[in-house]
């Protein structure tokens, strides 16, 4: 008999239904049940690209004596937490708090009314079937245990991220951002990239904020680990070398083996790196690496409505990562005669270049690519070898079974995939990146911004709809600017502002100077959180402030740039207590610091202009432009000559009659 789940819309969630296990989905359903039953409730939070879900749900929750313990104490929930961001961010928290730890799957025990007493993540079947009948008896003999754990508890969450507010500075300084970056250095390692600590993960926005301060504070050495670290991670078995795209993290020190789901919120952001490192360097391997990643993501992930899809799952027929893998044998088969060649370039051994006996990761070294002057190949000659040789590796590759693919459209996801493409296509001049931009743009409008201008977290199904989360505005916004400034169409900034005036609306708090994670009109949780800490994805906070300073400039708003210059203030004295988990805020301090170049480009060859001003790298840029006076800085500007201003703190340079006089002029 099928549970609950089986009415779900969400592939995680449907994975669950038919487990022995009475799961039901989050709602006021099971929340009644619990109540009127005073059952405990477990709350399950996974998602459908987790690995060690899949093995604790194998492992206990198909298993029929837990199942039965569970459907005998307890009410079951089972959430995605893709789709459900602000119920895992609070239990996430409160695990943090028990445990000092956190990760998928998370698991906690709370009490009828939803505070947690009780939580960790993957547990081993004997230990969860242990744990759930200690809870039990103690429910059962001592509940008033528990209403003392849950109240401190709870209380430890209410305070945590909850920040004083702060005076704003009279000014920030370089010496600030050096106290900030000076410890961030010392995690570095020097020998395989990244920072010295495994599992290694790519931290997009980290290497980022790295990159425009090595750029604007002359830092060579610390620009050289950012660029052997993306050198690193392109060549590494994190990113697939076969079929374009990367991995989530790898295991180890090496970026070597991956843990093989593919996230498009981490695509999406990498794209958005390896773009801007490509403008500041000019590398062919960053074009190559950007040009896969989009190949990849129009290829697999991308549906007909335009919109883009979650996941990639890291198994396939039950093994982690056996779609991706190659023996020697047969990838010689694949290759004939070009085998040995391209074996070296892969690393490809008879005994196998992982755990798995005799079979192999692609992974490459930094400089493979000069095996094309031993091989007498041009670069162009290379570059056509290794891309009809990948192809004939996928289409072997394809005929395994597929990683399981996790449908769901989540907006936040889809706007950092849209920046992702936006920035491509400034750095590369590919019109094609420009177009699945703005086809994904309008799958945004239609699907997702409902008529009073609130936004979907994801697309409606026959179940519900869920609000959007402030991160869903945030990026979205984020997206929108950048559209406009690459096509300097005044909707899509019209479209930014009016989702700006309404996040501002909903989430933000002015007597606590602090935007909440969820909408006031949202359904009440245990807790309304702020998430103020920049992750593997920057925060929703930080994002929009960023976002508010660059339309407080464009629109010369003195509310945005109030809201950004009291948020940043709060947030100032904890960045140079962990720079890394603060990174997004870093590059908002960098712009304070440096300030912002505001680039207008006017006149009928406007279009043209901005183009060409894609070949430079300007890590602190606002670009706007075109042929009419749609914009405060564009006033008395807009004539039929075109012309490049740059202005910068209310002050406006002369016209100059080239991009190149610009740039001199920067």
């Amino acid at each position: 008999m099928a549970n609950q789940l089986q009415f779900e819309n969400s592939p995680y969630l449907k994975q669950h239904a038919h487990n022995p296990v009475d799961w039901m989905p989050w709602g006021p359903e099971a929340l009644k049940k619990a109540k009127d039953e005073n059952k405990l409730i477990i709350v399950s939070i996974g998602y459908s690209a987790c690995h060690w879900c899949h093995v604790m749900e194998r492992e206990s929750f198909e298993n029929s004596a837990i199942a039965q313990t569970m459907n005998r104490f307890f009410v079951s929930v089972k959430i995605d937490r893709e789709e459900r961001p602000d119920i895992d961010q609070v239990y996430m928290l409160a695990v943090q708090l028990m445990t000092n730890a956190g990760g998928w799957p998370l698991n906690c025990i709370c009490l009828p009314d939803g505070r947690p007493i009780y939580g960790g993540t993957y547990f081993k079947p004997h230990d969860w079937q242990n744990i759930l009948l200690q809870i039990a008896q103690m429910w059962a003999e001592k509940p008033e245990v528990a209403f003392d754990y849950a109240e401190k508890l709870n209380n430890g969450i209410q305070r945590a991220e909850k920040l004083p507010i702060h005076p704003i500075p009279d000014q920030y300084t370089i010496d600030n951002l050096n106290e900030i970056v000076a410890p961030w250095t010392e995690m570095f390692d020097k020998k395989e990239g990244g920072y010295q600590k495994a599992p290694k993960f790519p931290l997009p926005n980290n290497w980022l904020f790295l990159l425009k301060y090595g750029v604007l504070a002359n830092d060579q050495e610390l620009l050289d680990h950012v660029h052997f670290t993306l050198k690193k991670i392109g060549s590494g078995g994190i990113y697939d070398q076969i079929g374009g795209g990367f991995a989530r993290y790898s295991v180890d020190h090496y970026w070597h083996i991956p843990h093989f789901e593919k996230m498009l919120y981490d695509n999406g952001q990498l794209l958005s790196l390896y773009a801007e490192a490509f403008q500041q360097s000019r590398d062919p391997f960053y074009k190559r690496i950007i040009e896969e990643t989009v190949v990849w993501a129009e290829r697999e992930m991308l549906a007909p409505n335009h919109g883009f899809y979650s996941a990639l799952d890291a198994d396939s027929e039950g093994i982690e990562g056996k779609y991706y893998s190659f023996s020697k044998v047969e990838f010689n088969e694949v290759l004939g005669n070009d085998g040995a060649l391209l074996g070296q370039y892969f690393n490809i051994t008879e005994a196998g270049n992982w755990e798995e006996e005799k079979t192999n990761i692609p992974i490459c070294a930094i400089n493979a690519d000069q095996l094309a002057t031993k091989v007498n190949m041009s670069a162009d000659e290379w570059a056509d070898f290794l891309k009809i040789s990948k192809k004939k590796l996928y289409d072997y590759r394809e005929k395994r079974e597929r990683p399981g693919l996790d449908h769901k459209q989540l907006t936040a996801w889809n706007a950092l995939f849209l920046k992702g493409l936006i920035d491509a296509y400034h750095s590369l001049g590919n019109s094609h990146f420009l177009e699945l931009a703005l086809n994904n743009a309008q799958f945004i409008c239609t699907h997702l911004i409902q008529d009073d201008l609130q936004l979907l977290h994801q697309p409606k199904d026959n179940n519900r709809a869920i609000a959007g989360f402030l991160d869903d505005y945030a990026f979205t916004i984020e997206a929108f600017i950048a559209l406009y400034e690459a096509t300097f169409e005044l909707n899509w900034l019209t479209k930014a502002r009016q989702l700006a005036d309404k996040a501002i609306a909903l989430f933000y708090d002015g007597s606590q100077k602090t935007f909440y994670y969820t909408s006031s009109e949202a359904e009440e949780l245990i807790a309304r959180k702020s998430e103020i800490m920049d992750n593997v994805i920057p925060s929703s906070s930080s994002t929009m402030v960023r976002q508010l300073k660059r339309l407080g400039l464009l629109f010369d708003d003195e509310n945005y740039i109030a809201i950004t210059d009291q948020l940043l203030a709060n947030v100032f004295p904890q960045i140079k207590t962990y720079g890394s988990a603060y990174s997004n805020w870093a590059i908002l301090l960098l712009e304070e610091i440096y300030g912002i170049n505001e680039i207008a480009l006017t006149g009928n060859k406007a279009m043209a202009f901005k183009n060409e001003l894609g070949n430079y790298y300007i890590p602190n840029k606002i670009v706007l432009g075109g042929t009419e006076e749609n914009l405060p800085l564009l006033e008395h500007r807009v004539g039929k000559e075109t012309k490049a201003y740059l202005c910068k703190n209310r002050t406006c340079s002369l016209p100059q009659d080239s991009i190149q006089a610009l740039i001199n002029y920067i």
